[in-house]
């Protein structure tokens, strides 16, 4: 793995586990956001675990390279998803945030 993809890589994952304990910890900025989309409640522990099983497999890609394209090729769809919540909600402003979660990811991916 290149200088390139192995900080791009630690970026997607920081990013990842940052949503995802944002996620748990009932930060304001993520879950109000999520309430406005009308995410349920009951999926929010979900969301943030599925987020941090996503930054964990992007280390563990470290060391095993397929466990790490597979924990990217599933950010990228997590976010894809979090975009399309994000239009039909009709918050067409907030479309870019998941895109900047997105990107890390997708690049660490075509890196790999």
């Amino acid at each position: 793995m290149t200088t390139t993809a192995t900080v791009v890589t630690a970026v997607a994952a920081f990013m990842a586990g940052f949503s995802g304990a944002a996620v748990l910890f009932r930060a304001k900025f993520v879950v109000e956001p999520l309430a406005a989309y009308g995410v349920p409640r009951s999926w929010w522990n979900v969301l943030g675990l599925l987020k941090l099983a996503g930054a964990a497999g992007l280390v563990v890609g470290f060391w095993v390279p397929v466990i790490g394209a597979a924990a990217a090729v599933g950010v990228v769809l997590y976010f894809a998803g979090a975009v399309i919540t994000v239009v039909r909600a009709k918050a067409y402003g907030h479309v870019p945030f998941p895109l900047v979660y997105m990107a890390p990811a997708a690049a660490a991916l075509a890196l790999m």
